[in-house]
């Protein structure tokens, strides 16, 4: 579930625990306390282990392209800043068409609520068809970041990722597995930072959000 914070800040984060699912075949998140403040005499200090696509987490280019950017090179700004939280619940396949229906005017980075249920320690047996066509659409429309509910922007069986590369072509950031369901469709502010991971593919996130003053 999301929570609120005193400051208004809503945490859409999928919490990291021994039991939240991840991608079949990939590595689990894992944590422990390697040594405990009885050894050390001062700290308890722990390690964890985990795949970088565990939970609430951002895509670099390098995941689905062997010459794409790494998370190091993304630029901060994509994941601060105004957001449009929209509902797409009601639809199987969401294309252009879909989001013709919407008022996305300004808006820059964009979350969708989809039909699948948040459950972080349950891995979804299918997701919603996002079409290879979005790319162009949202290089038209001026945004530069999607944020899903699902594990993916590509069918979970997809080998060629066809949505992922789409939206590299049109500098359209991915961030997945965000937390939706209680929140209200709306405008907010958006953080949802990368680690500064230099040869990596991917990066866990805390995404939060805030509604933006009316």
């Amino acid at each position: 579930m999301t929570k609120k914070t005193s400051s208004s800040w809503i945490d859409i984060s999928q919490p990291l625990s021994h039991s939240i699912a991840h991608w079949p075949g990939d590595t689990p998140f894992a944590y422990e306390v390697s040594f405990t403040k009885e050894q050390t005499g001062s700290v308890n200090i722990g390690k964890m282990t985990t795949s970088v696509h565990i939970g609430t987490h951002v895509d670099a280019p390098f995941h689905f392209d062997d010459y794409g950017q790494k998370i190091i090179d993304l630029a901060i700004d994509v994941f601060i800043g105004p957001a449009r939280v929209i509902d797409v619940s009601p639809f199987s396949i969401i294309n252009s068409a879909v989001l013709q229906s919407f008022d996305l005017s300004g808006v820059q980075r964009l979350l969708l609520k989809t039909n699948v249920p948040n459950q972080p320690e349950r891995f979804p047996e299918s997701i919603p068809l996002l079409d290879p066509d979005l790319g162009p659409f949202f290089k038209e429309k001026g945004i530069v970041l999607l944020g899903v509910d699902v594990p993916s922007v590509d069918p979970l069986d997809s080998k060629d990722l066809k949505t992922h590369h789409s939206f590299a072509k049109k500098g359209v950031h991915i961030l997945e597995n965000v937390m939706l369901d209680h929140v209200e469709c709306g405008d907010y502010e958006l953080i949802a930072l990368p680690l500064p991971l230099k040869d990596a593919d991917g990066s866990p996130v805390r995404a939060v959000i805030k509604p933006m003053a009316t």
